[in-house]
């Protein structure tokens, strides 16, 4: 299997590469539009903010390709927001493969935001492991999914989101499977055998 791991200007790539060395995957980082379409699944992570980085997907035509890719794709944190049509973080048109609007937490005397640290994923379906329910994975975000009929996993942070996402062939986590110890394991174990 050959693994992608799309590198950009916001990926957290550095923790997900040692995930996928804990875990035995051959990966490849890359920003080269042919080694992503060859690639038989593909990863998709981020850590930073939406309009600086669609600028950056723009600048290298990397918001044609994500779309256009019918394997496999696991976004991941900010990776999963870009995946929809709206964020409401600076007002970004993101990739619009997910038609939902991401959302900006509340803030109030229970819930800081960001939300950072351990949260459980609950209402696990579709690709998700049953055996993840009610399983805690790490978050660190101040913006959200809102629950649809695109949700493969709730979480409540003040409010109900999705934790986990899918439509056709993209998959994506709000939380990093990278630190959420076994857990996030058994979610890049899933993807992988999707």
């Amino acid at each position: 299997m050959k693994l992608a791991v799309i590198r950009y200007n916001a990926g957290n790539v550095q923790s997900v590469s040692y995930a996928l060395e804990r875990l035995g995957v051959d990966f490849v980082m890359s920003d080269d539009p042919e080694t992503i379409m060859g690639a038989d699944k593909v990863l998709f992570p981020g850590v930073g903010e939406a309009s600086t980085t669609m600028e950056y997907l723009r600048k290298y035509n990397l918001d044609q390709l994500i779309p256009a890719l019918r394997q496999p794709v696991l976004g991941i944190c900010l990776g999963m927001q870009l995946l929809c049509r709206f964020s409401e973080e600076n007002n970004t048109h993101c990739l619009g493969i997910i038609d939902t609007v991401v959302r900006k937490f509340k803030a109030d005397e229970t819930h800081k935001v960001p939300q950072m640290g351990w949260n459980n994923l609950v209402q696990v379906r579709d690709w998700i492991p049953a055996q993840l329910e009610q399983s805690f994975a790490y978050f660190v975000h101040s913006y959200f999914v809102p629950v649809s009929e695109y949700t493969s996993a709730t979480c409540e942070y003040g409010v109900d989101f999705s934790a986990a996402i899918r439509h056709k062939n993209f998959y994506a986590v709000q939380f990093h499977p990278e630190k959420s110890a076994a857990t996030g394991q058994l979610i890049l174990e899933a993807f992988l055998k999707s």
